[in-house]
């Protein structure tokens, strides 16, 4: 078997809000496991919490982290994030840096998410609107749970109040001051790139008219989706993926932050339906060569 991937440290890969490991046959890391693994690279798919806060899940992270390393027997993992997984992985690596080798952020709301704050402004937890929101959300979760086939570990508890507010500007701003490490000093800037002893890095995405709604987007639901969150962006509208402004993921070393991907796609989700010429694989196999040239 090929070694071309194999990096030093083996490679955690944190989901996002409502993220999961595996449902039935659908995983949410859709080809991207086994194209790394077909290189070489220990590659370990991680759940938790799919609705809570930044830190909570952080230290499920963390307990994670303790399992792989004693299974493995390595003294680090290299975390890479997507969405609400990137500011998860960040909390561990600033929390316990001796156990990150690195953190990568994939398509993470580093400065928090126009969507989200969109959300908290028109639909209010105490209304009718956020009531309903809330049930759907914790509806999906549930049937979700149910669906999982690639977790066996025990069940999480729920805050979506928590998940929410994690991913609203205000929310990221505080989580911000007190874990730092790698972000841009300006502005859709870069950031340091090591930060006691971890490197940090990010790629992201945007909605590109003829490029992410041509090929199978075509037909994928969530692509659509991204297109009418898209609408609730001010800052950066028209440069987001539908859910992350393009300057907002900035963290570390900025690997790409246009790459013509929406929100899900990055991932490779739905199937591997994904817009016209997309190769979201190609950027995770790319970036575990980066990882082991880097001697991490």
């Amino acid at each position: 078997m090929s070694q071309s991937l194999a990096t030093r440290y083996p490679l955690v890969l944190v989901p996002g809000m409502l993220g999961f490991v595996r449902l039935g046959w659908f995983a949410y890391w859709y080809g991207i496991v086994p194209a790394l693994r077909a290189g070489g690279a220990q590659v370990f798919a991680v759940q938790v919490a799919p609705l809570d806060s930044n830190e909570v899940r952080g230290e499920q992270l963390l307990a994670a982290i303790e399992r792989i390393v004693q299974e493995t027997g390595a003294d680090k993992v290299n975390l890479i994030g997507h969405s609400q997984g990137a500011l998860t992985a960040r909390y561990a690596a600033a929390t316990r840096p001796e156990r990150v080798a690195s953190v990568t952020s994939v398509a993470g709301p580093n400065h928090g998410s126009e969507l989200a704050d969109h959300i908290h402004a028109h639909y209010p937890a105490d209304s009718v609107k956020g009531r309903l929101m809330s049930a759907a959300f914790y509806l999906v979760a549930g049937v979700m749970g149910l669906l999982e086939t690639g977790y066996r570990g025990p069940r999480f508890n729920a805050d979506l109040h928590a998940s929410h507010h994690s991913l609203t500007s205000a929310g990221v701003a505080l989580f911000n001051r007190q874990y730092p490490q790698g972000l841009p000093e300006t502005w859709g800037g870069h950031g340091a790139e090591l930060v006691n002893g971890v490197r940090y890095y990010s790629w992201s995405g945007t909605l590109q008219p003829g490029k992410t709604d041509r090929g199978r987007n075509r037909l994928d639901v969530t692509h659509r989706s991204c297109r009418w969150f898209a609408r609730s962006f001010v800052r950066e509208q028209g440069q987001c993926d539908g859910m992350v402004g393009r300057y907002s993921s900035h963290l570390g070393m900025v690997i790409g932050d246009d790459y013509a991907l929406d929100h899900f796609d990055i991932v490779n989700q739905s199937l591997g339906w994904v817009g016209k010429d997309a190769e979201p694989i190609r950027l995770f196999v790319e970036h575990a060569r980066r990882l082991k040239a880097a001697g991490v």
